[in-house]
């Protein structure tokens, strides 16, 4: 299984192994602890080093942020006073830890961040939070040694480059083009005194580009643990706790779910048996057909693994790259080449023995005030650069080490080990609450007293490990008091029978909803599917012959989603979250339901019709679409009989649904193959039981039709997903699937992102929507719902934030929450 930057498929069930622990008795309503279930965490709590969304919601209850943000993701830029922004008819006053400013200067191309924090902030253990702490943060998050989640240092922050590779401007393009002029040399050139580099040089970098290459491959084993642990049972035969502390099999589980190794039984399993009842398990390697006998305690090393990776793609980490195997989305050449710098810049004799002892676009303008200065104008980076949470210097760092005036930062350059070790489970920061210890699955809170908010009404909170499917009943046992649960009709049927009242809020249990950051959709590839070849993807008749499948797969949306997801989700009808500011509103003027008009621009569906005359109303609108595309139809038989030249009677659509069906977009898929086959076009349906098909054939570009999501951002940013430059194959972040190349697309998309003005953005973005809806490559398909449960008896809900939203979450005022006495 490959992760995708923004891609994600619709089959993670978390699976989770936990005991119940019951909170204890207390007549003081403030001495209860507030106890909620809880994904599995990973102990890595630091706000530096935090992979998983659970570990950062335990690193998030310490901490406190630069930025505030309202229920819609704007950004409170006077915090510190606070300002008032109505959400839903109600006016909402927020306030925050620092006052923010963004300031573009057109005629310099130079943005400048500006964060001033409140003079009042402390942090837990009652230490002053200074500018000082802003600058350690900086130095850490943009350190060569850096190694944690957040990308800072994918910005253009004025002499980054410098820093981290402690080299001037001239010799770092020095080497830089060097590590490209060796790149290009080949791994197998004969090193010759003609050469334009020593044959050390040669030998240090193919080392150094294998170096990065092996660690982006243990990157995977560790994202695959972090992320699928829930298929250790199906791919691997053993038990998420049978994994955790052999990282041998968690190498093995990271082969086998990227495809790059299989485990199987020795023995033929008995009809019906699974992986994981077979007494002894063979892992085979992909590609050198290696074995090891995991039973006998045969464990793959991540070199065994990386030789998988090189066998396979013949010590081509372009092809690597192009596959997208990489978890984060690493350029294995680029980040070697970087590296390359970093070790023989600082060497060059014109650097005269000097490094770069600052970057140059950060500064502290005084004691509570930072500025950050960029080359140009990114709207999204403000979410980057001024999102940070604010850590204590003395903590993290060493305070014998801090010496703003003489550049020195809190670390040695380049050595971060003083920030992680021990530190990584065990947060410290001025958040609400105190991080006091992680025992039995269990993390322990208290109530930070020196919180600049005050301190909070509940003195102590837990996060409990629970499984998923016991969530809604260690609420109702009493053995938790809030938690996540998946919105399905399953689930909230248990809800219902919990309650009273049979709704999913009643007497017991209360639940909120909310959009999650990300859609569903149906995509189809211009360069697949269409009229007269690839170099015709973008003609009217190629256009034609998308937006009649298009239009018979939109008509079935509503009917599939509310059977599979009920209330939890709603259909979208532009390729956009709801929840972004950007998505266009049904009040809209020029807002249109997806694919609703026909080839000559009427509207199909009046609203008196039934859904069976909706369906038929469809049918005979793609007829018009297909006829146009130059389709041959027999008006004796009402079916088509040929295609033009290009285009097939017959295609593909894949679903990820292991096989069985188990997706959302699996009815549209099955119903629309019914409609299009009484007009003789041919949808054939492949659920393949292992999604790495889909994964794959999305790779290679070769996919006709296929169905999936896409996680978001609070900017919606849609460059790396529908810019022509990232289409498969041509050098960029291979995201954009569609292969949609128009250059008013590319234009609108390039405008938006450069502009500071969210009205006009906004303005643009639609029209980049039009353009894409237009091209017929993607079917909005469903906005899911994320559900949060709570104790109607155990908390006192008039303390809960109100208006929970996917940016405004229900911890967003845990100070003010408050338990019922008992």
């Amino acid at each position: 299984m490959k992760h995708r930057k923004t891609l994600l498929a619709l089959l993670l069930a978390v699976s989770m192994m936990i005991g119940i622990v019951p909170a204890f008795a207390a007549s003081d309503a403030s001495e209860i602890p507030l106890v909620v279930a809880y994904s599995p965490f990973s102990e890595k709590f630091s706000t530096f080093f935090a992979d998983t969304a659970y570990d950062r919601d335990v690193s998030g209850m310490t901490q406190v942020a630069l930025m505030t943000t309202d229920r819609m993701g704007g950004i409170i830029y006077n915090a510190i006073e606070g300002e008032t922004v109505n959400y839903n008819g109600t006016d909402y006053h927020y306030t925050g830890a620092a006052d923010l400013k963004v300031d573009f200067d057109e005629e310099a191309n130079i943005t400048t961040y500006t964060a001033k924090i409140r003079d009042d902030l402390k942090f837990s253990d009652g230490v002053p939070v200074t500018a000082d702490d802003i600058i350690f943060t900086y130095y850490v998050l943009l350190d060569p040694a850096y190694v944690g989640s957040t990308t800072l240092n994918s910005y253009k922050i004025l002499g980054l480059n410098e820093y981290m590779t402690q080299t001037s401007t001239a010799v770092y393009d020095k080497y830089s083009q060097l590590a490209e002029d060796l790149f290009a040399a080949g791994r197998d050139h004969e090193w010759a005194e003609g050469d334009a580099w020593t044959k050390e040089l040669q030998e240090a970098y193919w080392a150094g580009l294998d170096n990065v290459w092996k660690s982006d491959v243990n990157d995977i084993v560790n994202y695959v643990y972090n992320k699928y642990i829930s298929y250790a049972e199906s791919y691997l035969g053993y038990t998420a706790d049978e994994i955790k502390d052999n990282e041998g099999l968690k190498v093995a589980l990271g082969m086998a779910l990227w495809g790059f190794g299989k485990v199987a039984p020795k023995e033929a399993l008995e009809e019906g048996a699974k992986l994981i009842d077979a007494p002894e398990k063979i892992l085979t390697g992909a590609a050198t057909k290696k074995t090891w006998d995991l039973t006998a305690g045969e464990y793959p090393t991540v070199d065994d693994y990386f030789a998988e990776v090189t066998t396979a793609y013949e010590n081509d980490p372009v092809a690597y790259v192009a596959a997208q195997e990489s978890p984060d989305g690493s350029d294995i050449v680029a980040d070697a080449k970087l590296e390359f710098v970093k070790v023989w810049g600082p060497k060059d004799e014109a650097m005269g023995g000097e490094g770069v002892p600052n970057i140059k676009g950060i500064k502290k303008l005084d004691d509570y005030t930072v500025e950050v200065k960029t080359e140009g104008y990114e709207a999204p980076a403000v979410y980057s650069i001024l999102g940070i949470d604010i850590a204590p210097k003395h903590y993290y760092g060493d305070p014998a080490m801090f010496n703003y005036e003489e550049n020195q930062f809190g670390h040695p350059f380049g050595d971060l080990t003083i920030v992680g070790g021990e530190k990584n489970s065990k947060p410290v920061g001025a958040g609400p609450y105190k991080f006091v210890k992680y025992e039995n699955r269990v993390v322990y809170f208290e109530a930070n007293e020196n919180y600049y908010k005050g301190a909070p009404k509940i003195k102590y909170v837990q996060f409990k490990e629970t499984a998923a499917n016991e969530v809604a009943a260690a609420l109702r046992s009493g053995a938790a008091d809030a938690g996540e649960m998946s919105g399905t009709k399953d689930n909230f049927a248990t809800l219902q029978g919990y309650n009273s009242n049979g709704e999913i809020t009643g007497d017991v249990i209360t639940t909120s909803k909310f959009d999650n950051l990300g859609y569903g959709y149906l995509g189809i590839n211009a360069d697949t599917v269409n009229v007269g070849g690839k170099e015709n993807a973008g003609s009217e008749a190629s256009k034609n012959l998308r937006k009649g499948f298009a239009t018979v797969l939109a008509i079935y949306r509503e009917v599939a989603f509310d059977s599979y997801y009920g209330e939890a989700a709603s259909v979208i009808n532009y390729p956009i979250s709801n929840t972004s500011w950007a998505a266009p509103q049904p009040t809209d003027p020029d807002y249109k339901v997806a694919f609703s008009v026909d080839v000559d621009g009427n509207d199909i569906y009046t609203s008196d019709m039934t859904p069976e005359q909706k369906y038929e109303a469809a049918k005979q609108a793609a007829v018009g679409f297909f006829k146009a595309a130059g389709f041959t139809f027999d008006e004796a038989t009402g079916k088509f009989t040929a295609a033009p030249e290009g285009a097939k009677m017959s295609y593909e659509i894949i679903v990820p649904g292991d096989g069985k069906g188990d997706h959302p977009n699996f009815a549209v898929m099955s119903n629309a193959k019914e409609t299009l086959a009484e007009i003789g076009i041919e949808l054939k349906i492949n659920d393949p039981a292992n999604s790495n098909e889909l994964w794959n054939a999305l790779d290679s570009g070769e996919q006709e039709m296929w169905t999936a999501a896409w996680g978001s951002t609070i900017d919606p940013d849609m460059y790396q997903v529908y810019h022509s430059s990232n289409i498969v194959g041509l050098g960029g972040s291979d995201s954009n699937h569609y292969h949609i190349a128009d250059e008013e697309l590319d234009k609108a998309i390039i405008d938006a992102r450069q502009s500071d003005d969210q009205a006009y953005r906004k303005t643009v973005y639609k029209k980049a929507l039009d353009i894409i809806v237009d091209w017929a490559v993607e079917v909005p398909a469903y906005q899911r719902q994320n559900c949060i449960i709570f104790s109607t008896e155990r908390i006192n809900l008039d303390t809960l934030t109100p208006d929970i939203t996917t940016y405004w979450g229900w911890m967003a005022e845990i100070e003010k929450l408050e338990m019922n006495a008992k």
